[in-house]
Formats: C-alpha cells, sequence, structure tokens
C-alpha cells in the first residue's frame, strides 16, 4: 500500500484531523486516538511493537495545536509541544471507514469460511514438504482455516511426528491428557475414545472453557475392518438448522450446558465448564461448537419446563449432522495426519472388533488457534515477500 496526501486539515474544534487522499477519498481520525498512537520513542517502544503511553496521561480531551504535512506523512504539534509523525500508508490501514476497517478485519482474521458437506474433497498435502517448506506450510494452515480440515500424507508409522507439526506453528496445547494422547483400546479406559466402540459425532474438550481450537491426529496403525472416521462441518450444519428451524437454533445459541470430566490421567483431574451448544458472536455469526454428548454432564442448571425443549432442539440438530448428505467419511492410513477446526467440526468414529493386541491407533494433540493464527500470519507476509 502506497498512499499520498492531497490535503491534511483539523476540524471539530481541533478535536478531529480529516485527510484527502490522492484518490479523492477522506479518513477521519479523532485527536485523542492520534495521541494515543504516537509512535514516537517516549510514547511507543519500537522493539517491542508496544505502545508506552499510559492511559493516566492521556488527555482525553485533547486538541490538535498544529498540523504539517507532505504527500508522505503528517506532523502534528500538541498543546504541551509534544510532536507526533504519522506515515501515509500507517494512517490509510488505519482508516475508521466501515469499508476500510472491514478490510482490514479480514487481513488479521481470515474469516472466510468455505461451507462443505458429503461431497468434501478433502485438502491434501505432503507432510514434509509442510515441514521444510513456507508455502506449502502457508497452503495447509490457510486451508485449515478456511475448510476446517486438511489432510497431510506421507508421515511415518512412529509416535513423535505431532510433536514435528507443534513445533512447526509453535507449540502444542497442553490438557490433562498430556501434550500428545493415544487413541486405542484400553482396559479401564478414563475416555469414550480409547474404547473400540462407535464415537458419535462430538467436539473435543468442551468441558474446559478454552476447548483446544485444532486437533491432529496421526495414524500410526489401522484396523483392516471398521474403525473409519466421520466428519461433518458443525457451521454448515447450524446454517441449515437455522433455516429449517429458527426456534431449535435459538435454543441451542442461549441455553447453557453443563460439561465435567473427572479422572486421572496426565495429572489428576476434575474440570467442569458451561457452554451454549452453538456459541455466537456479538453479530450473531457462529464462532464454536461445544457439544461432545459423553461429557454433558448429567445435572443441567435450567428451569425444569426448558428441559424438554432443549431435547427436541439437541435432537434435531445430531440429526441433521448424522443425514448423509451431511457427512464425509473415510479411512486415514497408517502416515496419514488430519488437522481439522475443534471449534467448527464434528468427528467420530465407527466401531472396530477388539483383537488380542492393538489393532488401531492414533496419536494426537491440540493447539490453540491462536499460536496457528500466528503462524498463518507470519508465514503469509514471508510468501507474499517471497513473490
Amino acid at each position: 500500500m502506497h498512499c499520498a496526501i492531497q490535503n491534511a486539515e483539523v476540524l471539530d474544534g481541533a478535536h478531529l484531523m480529516q485527510i484527502v487522499w490522492q484518490d479523492g477519498t477522506e479518513s477521519f481520525y479523532p485527536a485523542v486516538w492520534l495521541r494515543d498512537n504516537c509512535q514516537c520513542p517516549d510514547c511507543y517502544l519500537h522493539s517491542a511493537k508496544a505502545r508506552k503511553l499510559v492511559v493516566e496521561a492521556l488527555d482525553v480531551n485533547i486538541g490538535i495545536k498544529g498540523l504539517t504535512f507532505d504527500r508522505k506523512r503528517v506532523h502534528i504539534t500538541w498543546p504541551n509541544e509534544h510532536c507526533s509523525d504519522f506515515e501515509a500508508d500507517w494512517l490509510k490501514k488505519r482508516c475508521f471507514s466501515q469499508q476500510a476497517r472491514e478490510k482490514f478485519q479480514r487481513e488479521l482474521f481470515l474469516p472466510e469460511c468455505q461451507y462443505w458437506d458429503s461431497e468434501l474433497q478433502l485438502p491434501t498435502l505432503d507432510f514434509e514438504d509442510v515441514l521444510r517448506n513456507d508455502k506449502d506450510a502457508y497452503t495447509w494452515l490457510s486451508n485449515l482455516k478456511k475448510v476446517g480440515i486438511v489432510r497431510l500424507t506421507g508421515a511415518s508409522d512412529k509416535r513423535g511426528e505431532v510433536l514435528k507439526l507443534g513445533k512447526r506453528i509453535g507449540f502444542l496445547y497442553l490438557t490433562f491428557y498430556g501434550h500428545t494422547w493415544h487413541v486405542q483400546d484400553k482396559i479401564d479406559a478414563n475416555n469414550v475414545a480409547y474404547t473400540t466402540g462407535k464415537l458419535s459425532f462430538h467436539t473435543d474438550y468442551p468441558a474446559l472453557h478454552h476447548p483446544p481450537g485444532v486437533q491432529l491426529l496421526h495414524c500410526i496403525k489401522q484396523t483392516v475392518t471398521g474403525g473409519d472416521s466421520e466428519i461433518v462441518d458443525g457451521f454448515n450444519v447450524c446454517r441449515k438448522l437455522k433455516e429449517k428451524n429458527p426456534r431449535a437454533f435459538q435454543i441451542l445459541s442461549s441455553t447453557f450446558v453443563d460439561f465435567t470430566d473427572i479422572g486421572v490421567d496426565y495429572c489428576d483431574f476434575s474440570v467442569q465448564s458451561k457452554h451454549k451448544i452453538i456459541e455466537l458472536d456479538d453479530k450473531g455469526q457462529v464462532v464454536r461448537i461445544n457439544f461432545n454428548n459423553a461429557t454433558r454432564d448429567t445435572i443441567f442448571d435450567v428451569p425444569v419446563e426448558k428441559v424438554q425443549p432443549f431435547y427436541t432442539a439437541l435432537k434435531e440438530f445430531v440429526d441433521l449432522m448424522n443425514c448423509k448428505e451431511s457427512k464425509f467419511t473415510f479411512k486415514m492410513n497408517p502416515g496419514d495426519v488430519i488437522t481439522f477446526d475443534n471449534w467448527r467440526l464434528l468427528h467420530g468414529r465407527q466401531s472396530y472388533e477388539a483383537g488380542t493386541e492393538i489393532s488401531r491407533h492414533l496419536e494426537g494433540a491440540y493447539a490453540d488457534w491462536d499460536v496457528v493464527m500466528s503462524r498463518l500470519r507470519i508465514l503469509r507476509k514471508k510468501v507474499q515477500n517471497s513473490n
């Protein structure tokens, strides 16, 4: 972005700066915001990219005493003779118009979402390419954000591959089940995943108040029959539910449900949380699904008359997930790593036969979306600069 300033002046009794750009568009900046964001070394620590000026020292009614400009920057003098310089490109990027704000938010948070159903074309990349090549790693994480799932092929059939992916993005998300965990048949299992039975559609760990955002699952050994993986786009199912039954959608997006998880693994734990099964942002957009029937608590903190309508709404939601048009079924092969959005996708597994030895073994791990998005932004910048 290379912007040129055509004119800059002070308005509103010195409390507002107007900039007219070379293309004829206008931007307005409140004086208090400009003073708060002064980029001089006294007000801003450039080595940390962090503000030094504290709110206690900010005059919220401040006005601009003097203003000069050229095509590339503006120079502001404040009543106490402090001076601030702002580059044209820096100001243009932070324009307060709705269009400019929406554009910048899209750049920061990459909200594009591609809905899918049973016809999903599963994005697939090579495991080693993702580890070694920034462009492939960027493709991996951008698809993970956009589609919600990416398969990586060509990993070994040994433990530890998910640790390599954790290092690639930064670090993994430690939970009560450890830095990584193993999905296989276990005696006296402390999790329903550690059995050979069918797993219904769920998100992992809604018993935490901040469930892990991304799940990594590496197939080390696979059973010959059964054990197929099933996934569904929860955001797409929510969209269908809202169209088909707005009342059910309203109930699931407004009712707090208790979740619990108690046991011993990495350490002993007793976890409780409350979540709406469909979590919305302030604009009414679905941002997270919180649903695991195994850890949904027997305690249900609602008035008695709301119990039956809740179950009716939940049943309709689950039925929509399970219809053949919604779910995508596939089988992981040894060396495959499935990486997916645990806030968006619900996943399950078909049952398989228990044998005298372990016939199916996955190693799993979690990552936080903040860590993944951080790496995605860094990789995007690297790839764009290399082009």
